[in-house]
């Protein structure tokens, strides 16, 4: 899927930006959310996309073909020479990789013998349906669904001398902060041979990377969402090369929501202090509906002249129509909603439009608009010779 920026209901395609006029106020109608996914991307946007939202896709990481990776083909080898006690599955789509690598080598039958000869330990559910599609059984799963409870279950009955596989996954990065499987099974003894399965660079074309973390300095996102640590890392990265992490820090820690799958893939962004929130679930699915339910609560809802009006990223719900409205539209509204029924300054207003005009004319003329496209005209109040104000009855 290509950075593009899309809605939904009615489709038309103009060059590489496909937009859909929404005829119903979907629940993440006028939000714009971030995707930063490299794979299944498409369909994790797609439920995006069913509610409404606008999305902006930039892949944070390009992942390398398993079977080209020489350092997986070489560990491959290792655990068919000599088959380790124990082989502990990291994730599903990273066991069910490297079963599919060793087929393109020809290596798949004596792979999955060598593993039929070990204790095989699963970290949750889809690493133990990928383990019992290859045939296998697993031992044992923690409830967690965390390498720290594998870990914690491993030190528990002693490890020293055992030789233990770990099927990994990405690369390291100083952004990257996750529980080093590897690390305390040496240090309690274990003999530990790291099976690296789908690893990953920065994607080849930069630039919509660079396009996404403008868009969150600027503020054009509601949400910025990740499914995957190295994800997070990427963006960081690229932030800090490119001389913008101060400012994409920044945004992160405003009023953007910053939506994670997991607690794995939130760990980098917490430990630069950035809030972050999570599905109950670590899946696709879940995050999708996490932010229908999420986005639309984070926005208050005003009485304003009997109506109900809830302002979002790139529009505005009025009595359950969705109004889109341009960027000086969209400004006015929000420098009225920070103080609704008080009367906000000509001057307030002016600083407040797009560009930069001194002109106080061109806040009359852009109220004038936005009364217009609202279609009630008594939202906006005019107070003489002091400005506007939301027609918000004050307590």
């Amino acid at each position: 899927m290509d950075s593009r920026v899309v809605t939904r209901t009615k489709t038309m395609v103009e060059g590489d930006v496909a937009q859909v006029v929404s005829t119903a106020p979907l629940p993440l109608a006028g939000f714009t959310i971030g995707v930063t996914a490299a794979r299944r991307a498409e369909d994790f946007a797609a439920l995006l996309i069913r509610k409404g939202a606008m999305v902006l896709h930039a892949p944070a990481i390009k992942i390398i073909p398993l079977a080209d990776d020489d350092e997986l083909e070489r560990a491959t080898e290792s655990v068919v020479q000599s088959p380790p006690d124990i082989v502990i599955a990291t994730t599903g789509i990273g066991f069910r990789g490297w079963v599919e690598a060793a087929e393109s080598w020809g290596e798949s039958g004596r792979l999955l013998h060598a593993l039929k000869r070990t204790r095989v330990l699963s970290r949750g559910p889809k690493t133990t349906g990928a383990i019992r599609a290859a045939g296998l059984r697993e031992e044992w799963s923690p409830e967690g669904e965390s390498a720290a409870e594998v870990v914690r279950y491993l030190l528990t009955e002693g490890v020293a001398g055992v030789r233990i596989a770990v099927q990994l996954h990405g690369t390291g990065s100083q952004w990257e902060v996750q529980y080093d499987i590897c690390a305390a099974l040496r240090d309690a003894g274990a003999v530990v041979l790291p099976v690296p399965v789908y690893r990953w660079t920065p994607p080849a074309d930069l630039g919509p990377l660079d396009r996404l973390i403008d868009a969150c300095v600027s503020g054009a996102l509601d949400a910025l969402t990740f499914t995957s640590a190295p994800a997070v890392a990427s963006v960081l990265s690229r932030a800090k090369a490119s001389g913008m992490f101060d400012e994409l820090r920044t945004a992160l820690r405003g009023g953007m929501l910053v939506a994670c799958v997991g607690p794995v893939t939130a760990a980098p962004l917490q430990a630069i202090d950035v809030p972050t929130v999570q599905p109950a679930k670590a899946r696709l699915g879940a995050l999708a509906r996490y932010l229908v339910e999420e986005l639309p609560a984070r926005v208050p809802q005003l009485d304003v002249a009997g109506s109900a009006l809830s302002i979002r990223g790139q529009g505005v719900v009025l009595d359950g129509e969705m109004k889109a409205l341009p960027p000086a539209g969209m400004a006015l509204l929000r420098a009225l909603a920070r103080c609704p029924g008080h009367v906000v300054s000509m001057q307030e207003l002016l600083v407040a439009l797009p560009g930069n005009s001194d002109d106080t004319h061109a806040v009359e003329a852009a109220v004038g608009r936005l009364r217009a496209l609202l279609g009630e005209p008594r939202l906006v109040q005019t107070v003489v010779k002091r400005g506007y104000r939301l027609a918000v009855e004050l307590a």
